[in-house]
């Protein structure tokens, strides 16, 4: 498909990236990598007045707005795509100053999305911390003979933020009897059973927790016994 004398119009001003070799009807200068058409005439950007323009290739939409805000002359840079035969926006012609603001400005809210990504983790990490000490606590009070250093690293390990674990279940988080229970099981059956070594034997996992249920039901029952108080 031939490409158009003129692209569709739009509002403000417009340079295109041709296809095939123009000059400027001007000064005759080319061939010309970018131009603007006056009367249906190509025009280099120095004879149309916008040599003084710098080119920002589109794909920053951020930065692209802010650059022609900042700007008090710019142009929209348009290329004819042949397949499908419409011109296409390649980017803008902004004034060097006011892409230079622009991107102070877009530096400026990088800085602040970064200092705002550091509050949230501070946040959520202060937030895991009092979930794994409430979560400690109400292991030690539903097993008492449990000893303490292995209630929280049970309560760490269970409550790791995205680790799917039973500790970051809705239950989990409501803190119940059942999920904190089967937090502790789950502790118990790997370090207190033959659990691992049976599943590394090419023992089926349905089996192996069969095999082990007594042995993790002993320790729990064990713990659960109120800790005698020394004389």
């Amino acid at each position: 498909m031939a490409q158009p004398a003129t692209p569709p119009h739009r509002a403000g001003l417009l340079a295109i990236q041709p296809l095939r070799r123009r000059h400027c009807a001007g000064c005759r200068g080319g061939p010309l990598s970018l131009l603007v058409l006056e009367d249906g005439a190509p025009r280099c950007l120095d004879c149309a007045d916008l040599g003084h323009l710098v080119f920002l290739p589109r794909g920053d939409t951020a930065l692209t707005r802010r650059s022609r805000e900042e700007s008090g002359l710019s142009a929209v840079v348009v290329r004819f795509n042949r397949r499908k035969g419409r011109y296409e926006r390649q980017g803008v012609l902004v004034e060097e100053a006011g892409l230079a603001r622009a991107e102070a400005r877009c530096l400026a809210d990088a800085e602040a999305r970064r200092r705002r990504r550091q509050r949230d983790a501070r946040r959520r990490a202060a937030e895991d911390a009092r979930f794994t000490e409430a979560f400690a606590a109400e292991i030690r009070r539903l097993f008492p003979g449990c000893p303490a250093d292995r209630a929280a690293a049970t309560a760490a390990h269970a409550s790791v933020r995205g680790s799917g674990r039973v500790g970051r279940s809705a239950a989990g988080r409501a803190l119940s009897e059942t999920a904190v229970t089967s937090a502790v099981a789950a502790s118990v059956r790997h370090l207190d059973t033959p659990y691992d070594h049976l599943l590394m034997s090419g023992v089926p996992r349905r089996e192996a927790r069969r095999r082990v249920a007594a042995a993790v039901e002993a320790v729990l029952r064990g713990w659960r016994a109120p800790v005698a108080e020394a004389g």
